[in-house]
Formats: structure tokens, sequence, C-alpha cells
């Protein structure tokens, strides 16, 4: 279909500029994850990608090293003490995702789609919610603009097969247009204050 290759093609010049132009910033980020505690600048993580295929996600990491392992787990709240004085900042302005446009550049990933799920959160979609994975999970979606990770999982899953159901190129650049001012605003970076490990409580944000 040539809309899908319009959208190949804006997701390659998109991630590719970005990348380029902001490079300078990205080592000064960079720099300041290793200097805070030494740790990795990486956050990688499986997930899971069209037609259910699983790759590894890529963000700068803004936690602890092992939070998975502490506290809430996967589950990342406001005040989660697991967060690294420069992991705060970075996921107040979503900087933390920006190293998700090499997955973009790859072809694992679009800049617009449902998020990508972790693989816990993908085995609890039942059959019919399936054709969700009929397109690549994207930085930003339907569902991102709509209040993030403070809406429920069943409405969030909703606004995702409703993308998926009327996609157009139209719709990819109006979710941009939204998604660029809600970066401003800063609602709904976390979900809810607790969890208990259901998908219910897991956010596209974790970790």
């Amino acid at each position: 279909m040539i809309s899908l290759g319009i959208k190949r093609l804006f997701d390659l010049l998109v991630s590719a500029s970005v990348l380029f132009l902001f490079s300078p910033l990205l080592v000064l980020i960079a720099l300041a994850i290793k200097l805070d505690d030494g740790g990795p600048i990486l956050f990688v993580q499986d997930r899971v990608g069209k037609k259910r295929r699983i790759f590894r996600c890529y963000k700068f990491r803004t936690m602890v090293l092992g939070a998975e392992t502490i506290g809430g787990g996967f589950t990342v709240t406001a005040n989660d003490a697991r967060i690294t004085r420069v992991g705060r900042l970075l996921r107040l302005w979503t900087v933390d995702e920006i190293p998700q446009l090499v997955n973009v550049l790859k072809g694992e990933m679009s800049i617009v789609g449902p998020r990508p799920w972790v693989p816990a959160q993908a085995a609890c979609c039942s059959p019919a919610d399936s054709r969700r994975f009929n397109f690549k999970p994207g930085m930003a979606g339907w569902a991102w603009i709509h209040g993030r990770n403070r809406l429920p999982w069943a409405e969030r899953v909703r606004l995702d097969l409703w993308y998926v159901d009327h996609w157009s190129l139209v719709l990819d650049f109006y979710i941009l247009a939204r998604a660029f001012v809600l970066l401003f605003l800063r609602d709904g970076v976390y979900g809810a204050e607790s969890g208990d490990g259901s998908p219910e409580t897991q956010t596209d944000k974790s970790l």
C-alpha cells in the first residue's frame, strides 16, 4: 500500500534527522546518566511488535540498577524512589524515549502507533483484541494523546483498536500535532500510584 510506504519513509526521515540534529544533546544526556550513578546509559527491554514479534526496545535509563526486582516491580509511579535524579527530569519531558528512534530506524517501531507492550501485557490480550498487533508499535499513539498512562487498561486497548481500524496518514499527522502539544503539558506521564503487577496497573512507560 502506498500510504504505508509513505508512513515508513516519514519514519526514516524523522528518526534519522532527529538523531543527527540532537546528537550533541543526546551525548550530554548520556554523560549525565553515567555521572549520576555510574550505571548503564540505556535500559533495554523486550517489547512486542507487529505480528507479536519480540524486539529489544531502547530507552535512556531513568531508574536505579535492578529496579524491576525492588519496590513496585515494573510499575512506576510519580513518587517512585527508584527513579534517579537525572531520570526524573528525563521522564518528565519524555526525553528518555528518544533512543526508540533507533527502533524506528530498524523498522521495529513507527513514530505513530499503539504503544509497545511488554510480553506479560501482550499475553493478557484476548484474541479479539489481537489486531492491535497488525501495526508496528509507535512512540506516540491514539491512546497516548487521550491520557497516556492515566487511562484504564481497557480504555487504552479500546483506543488502540480504534486507531488500527481507522488508520490514515491524516490521522497520524493529527496524533503527532497533539502529541507535540501534550509534551509540554506533561499530563499522564505516570499511571496509578500503586499496582499489583496486573496489566491494568502496568504502564507503557514502565522502567
